[in-house]
């Protein structure tokens, strides 16, 4: 995991909501991506995938979890029902870049996490994500490759 702490855009998104473990997002992304690819909004790489998680699992009880699997959209995208519009604050971020497998998600966020811990930051209330940079089902090893992106301001 290589670390960085960076100045991201904000982001305008095409999202529908998950309720439930976060590890269970993939049917989520299907529907979103069914709809998105007729619309013409699936234009990779240009296009960013990502998820954000809204509640924290150590606080949340798994079935109450909240996220939101997105696509970038242009700002103005016409949406329809599940789907919605969102905006992902830009500004200062920890952003850790990981290759893992499937099951090292949370070990990959509590890594982040410690590192932020030392890092003279603390994270702050914008929201969290992952960036997802390959699809993993065409990886040799069907690993993930992403940026986990934790909104920060220093201590």
């Amino acid at each position: 995991m290589t670390v960085e702490v960076k100045e991201l855009p904000e982001l305008h998104v095409a999202c529908i909501r998950h309720v439930g473990p976060y590890n269970r997002i993939g049917s989520a992304f299907e529907r979103l991506l069914h709809w998105a690819g007729p619309r013409g909004l699936l234009r990779f790489p240009e296009t960013k995938v990502i998820a954000v998680y809204h509640n924290d699992p150590d606080v949340v009880e798994e079935a109450n979890l909240t996220s939101s699997v997105c696509i970038t959209v242009p700002e103005n995208t016409a949406v329809e029902d599940p789907v919605k519009r969102m905006t992902i604050p830009g500004g200062l971020f920890a952003v850790a870049h990981v290759e893992i497998a499937g099951d090292q998600f949370g070990a990959a966020w509590s890594a982040l996490m410690e590192w932020i811990s030392t890092s003279g930051y603390q994270p702050d209330d914008r929201m969290c994500y992952e960036v997802y940079l390959n699809d993993h089902e065409t990886h040799p090893e069907k690993k993930f490759i992403l940026d986990i992106c934790v909104s920060i301001c220093p201590l």
